[in-house]
Formats: C-alpha cells, sequence, structure tokens
C-alpha cells in the first residue's frame, strides 16, 4: 500500500495513470455529454472519439441497431475534423484531471501523419490510432488486416509522433498475435484491444439488412468471452503493455482482462446502456482488492499467465 491507500496507478508507456479504467474510443465523445453523469477527474483516460484531418460525415442511416448481448454500429467513423476537435474538444479536456488518449483514424497513411503532427504540442497524453479504418490505397482492406501494412503504417507514425503510440487492433484477422508483433517490432509503445467484431443483423419483417451498410462492429458483453482470449494470446505474445477492450459491463470483467494480461483496461459499449458504469468498474475493482488482501493493481496484471 502506498501511504496506507490501495494503489490503483499503473504505467503504460512512460504514461501513469491513477487507475487502469478508461473509455472506450467512439463510446464517450470527448466526456462532454457524459460529464453530468461521471466526474471525469475519477477516470484513469478519456479515450476520445476519433478524429481526422478533415471532417468525415459518415455512413447513412439506419447505422446503430440492437442485437442479444450486444449492439451493432456503422457509424463510419464521423467526426468534426482535427481543427474542430482541437477547437473545442482539448479545450473542454484541459480543466479535468485526467489523461487524454486522442484516436486518430485515416484513409491513406498521409491522413494519419497530419493529424499527428497537428497533435505533437498539444496537451495530449498518447495518441490511440485506429488501423481498422479502410485504407482506399489498397482496395479499401483496413490497415490492422495485414501485417506488413500494419507494420508500415506504424513506423511512418512513430517517426513524427510526440507522444507515445497506442495500435488499435482489428479482431477481424487470421492470428492477432501477428498483428500485435507487427506493431512491436515497428515501435508502438502499447497496443489496445480488441475492437469491434465485424457482424450483420437482418430485419426479417421488412426482409432487408437492419443497417444501411449491410454489415457493423458488434460490441458489448457479447464479444467479452473472445476479448480475453485475444488479449490473453497477445499479452503472452508481446512485450509492450496491452490495453484490454469487448464487453466490459462491471468490475468483475475488467478484472478477467487485467489477469489475462491488460495493464488497462477501456469500457464501452456499457457507457450506452449505464454512463455510470466506468466509476463502478473503479470501485469495484477497489472494493475486490480490498476483499482479497492486494495492496497494488499491479500485482493481478498477468497473473492467470
Amino acid at each position: 500500500m502506498i501511504n496506507g491507500e490501495i494503489n490503483m496507478k499503473v504505467n503504460i508507456a512512460g504514461v501513469e495513470f491513477k487507475n487502469p479504467v478508461m473509455v472506450g474510443s467512439g463510446t464517450f465523445g470527448s466526456g462532454m455529454e457524459y460529464s453530468e453523469f461521471v466526474d471525469l477527474n475519477r477516470l484513469g483516460a478519456v479515450v476520445t472519439k476519433g478524429v481526422a484531418n478533415i471532417p468525415w460525415p459518415g455512413n447513412p442511416t439506419p447505422r446503430v441497431v440492437e442485437t442479444c448481448g450486444g449492439m451493432l454500429n456503422a457509424i463510419g467513423l464521423q467526426n468534426p475534423g482535427i481543427d474542430t476537435f482541437i477547437e473545442r474538444d482539448l479545450e473542454f479536456l484541459k480543466d479535468y484531471d485526467t489523461r487524454v488518449i486522442v484516436n486518430v483514424c485515416g484513409k491513406t497513411v498521409e491522413d494519419y501523419l497530419e493529424v499527428v503532427e497537428r497533435l505533437s504540442d498539444k496537451a495530449v497524453d498518447m495518441l490511440e490510432i485506429n488501423v481498422s479504418c479502410p485504407n482506399v490505397k489498397e482496395g479499401a482492406i483496413a490497415f490492422g488486416q495485414k501485417a506488413d501494412a500494419l507494420y508500415d503504417i506504424t513506423d511512418k507514425i512513430k517517426k513524427v509522433a510526440a507522444q507515445p503510440v497506442i495500435m488499435k487492433l482489428s479482431p477481424n484477422v487470421t492470428d492477432i498475435t501477428e498483428m500485435a508483433k507487427a506493431a512491436e517490432a515497428a515501435g508502438a509503445d502499447a497496443v489496445s484491444l480488441i475492437n469491434t467484431l465485424t457482424a450483420m443483423k437482418i430485419d426479417i419483417h421488412k426482409r432487408t439488412f437492419a443497417l444501411a451498410n449491410k454489415t457493423g462492429g458488434l460490441s458489448g458483453p457479447a464479444i467479452k468471452p473472445v476479448a480475453v482470449r485475444m488479449v490473453y494470446q497477445v499479452a503472452q505474445s508481446v512485450r509492450i503493455p496491452v490495453i484490454g477492450m469487448g464487453g466490459i459491463a462491471n468490475a468483475e470483467d475488467a478484472l478477467e482482462f487485467i489477469m489475462a494480461g491488460a495493464s488497462a483496461v477501456a469500457v464501452g459499449a456499457m457507457n450506452f446502456h449505464d454512463p455510470y458504469t466506468t466509476l463502478k468498474v473503479i470501485d469495484g475493482i477497489k472494493e475486490y482488492m480490498e476483499k482479497y488482501g492486494i495492496n497494488d493493481i499491479n500485482e493481478l496484471t498477468g497473473c492467470v499467465g
């Protein structure tokens, strides 16, 4: 214990977080809407919605639909672009005592690099790179679905980034460890996983696809067992820190990820169901540590390995 208190601090790539609980990109905005429910100062970090070099309108509607144990989304990374993001979102977050991780998206390597360079002198603690974006130069195959493409974009981003870089891995691959190793080899400071699983829902009454995009990303409790398995595999395969996410609804879920090897966790879809979820997870982890006499959260990381 530190000064008689349980230690919930974690360190990822030299950045210290007051606790291991953050929010999943795209599920929390930049915290503005949620700040009336959640004390952002209590979070380990706010991970922003993905931001591109120019505004993206996103996909046509309908683009969100509920499923058993989760939800599908095909938002298409709608965002206001880096200029508005800096003026509005970062300006808002500077008043809070929490780490800020900016999620970056793009359609070409150059798009990513432009955003990364624009953020180099801003109050941002880490960058999370969304490699599930369609690579327009590769026939819309996501950057995160080919190891050589992932290595290339990671390497180029690391050469210009002023902040530590987290590569957010897609689960829609044959071997998640191959992708994690490629990111590590290219210099990534950490990896986060999993992003959503590609899925589909059909409206049998209208006899059509429930989403205008036909397919969407599945998130929520339904994907948690898959996510825990992948986090475990990656934590066993690389030496850089792992941030785990995918269906976390309570402290027990979060602890599964931590014991599987995650240094921190992110709460995503459950923010829509219960905006207080992050705070309940933080309190629940502390209660678990008190119950079992665990002094330091880091003692639990990878403890089942």
